[in-house]
């Protein structure tokens, strides 16, 4: 039976008490941290230290409070994450037990019930908060309107063939709360950058939306992946497509140099490749190719950073 749960490595080593909220919170699955995370990275690489100001006496200080944020975006997208995961096993509990991949999750499965869940995700919730209260009031009201956004994502896949929409508006807005952590506000460089970041989870998650397909039929999931089908690598190539050109127009608001777009050339190309390599038949590849976003979001930021050069 295919499954993406890991219970080897360190989660396997974990007391029996306390493997099922780690699997629950998805720790034993670190990419989807990640490209929670990189959108956020991406602001702060793209409007540099303190929001622009790269010379001059204030650097350290800059650079120490981007470093600050950076540590904090990261921390808070595990918790977040996790809690949004655990959102999505309370709503679908019944309908992953029809479904081989998730069958084995610890809600699907019967190891946890709502009570320990609901626990669990109040201790989540109430850590992020302690994130949240760190950064400017611009981003702290941007960071409780994503509440609504994690509350109402797992219910898309009942109601609409565009779930993975829904998930590019959650995921994607580190984009403009991370713009506005380190500026105090939000322009058109930071609505394109979350415009760009929408895109890329459209096509990402579409893929991996493929190694449930035919599950989610039998049962009456809605996604890209079904709606799309054997069509599926036109329409991400597009997606990345229109994520290019967006990332492009970010740079060009901000006023990135022609490092810049050479350096776009690799996001680039690792989207390409996933596009060349898509086989919507093999659940496995499916999700090796979803993997492979953590290193297009780093080489993103690493474009951006480059860009920033003589600035």
């Amino acid at each position: 039976m295919f499954t993406d749960i890991a219970t080897t490595g360190w989660v396997g080593r974990l007391p029996e008490s306390v493997a099922p909220y780690a699997i629950l919170a998805r720790l034993d699955r670190p990419i989807g941290a990640w490209l929670l995370f990189l959108p956020g990275l991406w602001s702060f690489a793209l409007v540099g230290p303190a929001g622009g100001r790269l010379l001059g006496p204030s650097l350290g200080d800059s650079l120490g409070h981007t470093l600050w944020l950076v540590a904090l975006f990261g921390v808070g997208s595990v918790l977040m994450r996790s809690a949004g995961c655990v959102v999505n096993d309370m709503w679908d509990r019944d309908l992953d037990r029809g479904v081989a991949r998730t069958a084995g999750r610890p809600l699907a499965s019967g190891v946890l019930g709502l009570r320990q869940a609901a626990a669990f995700l109040l201790v989540l919730l109430t850590a992020s908060l302690l994130i949240l209260l760190q950064l400017n009031l611009t981003a702290q009201a941007l960071g409780v309107a994503s509440l609504v956004l994690v509350a109402v994502y797992p219910l898309a896949k009942r109601v609409t063939w565009w779930p993975q929409a829904m998930l590019g508006l959650t995921f994607g807005w580190g984009a403009p709360m991370g713009f506005a952590a380190a500026t105090g506000h939000i322009d058109g460089a930071g609505l394109a950058l979350y415009a760009a970041s929408f895109m890329w989870i459209l096509g990402y998650d579409t893929i991996y939306a493929h190694q449930d397909r035919e599950d989610d039929a039998l049962i009456g999931v809605r996604s890209t992946a079904r709606l799309f089908a054997q069509s599926s690598r036109r329409f991400i190539g597009i997606c990345y497509g229109v994520v290019l050109a967006l990332l492009a127009v970010s740079g060009w608001a901000v006023g990135l140099t022609w490092l810049f777009y050479l350096a776009l050339v690799l996001p680039g190309w690792l989207l390409a490749r996933q596009v060349i390599r898509l086989d919507v038949t093999d659940p496995a590849s499916c999700l090796n190719l979803f993997k492979a976003n953590r290193d297009v979001g780093l080489a993103v930021a690493l474009a951006f950073l480059l860009g920033r050069l003589g600035l």
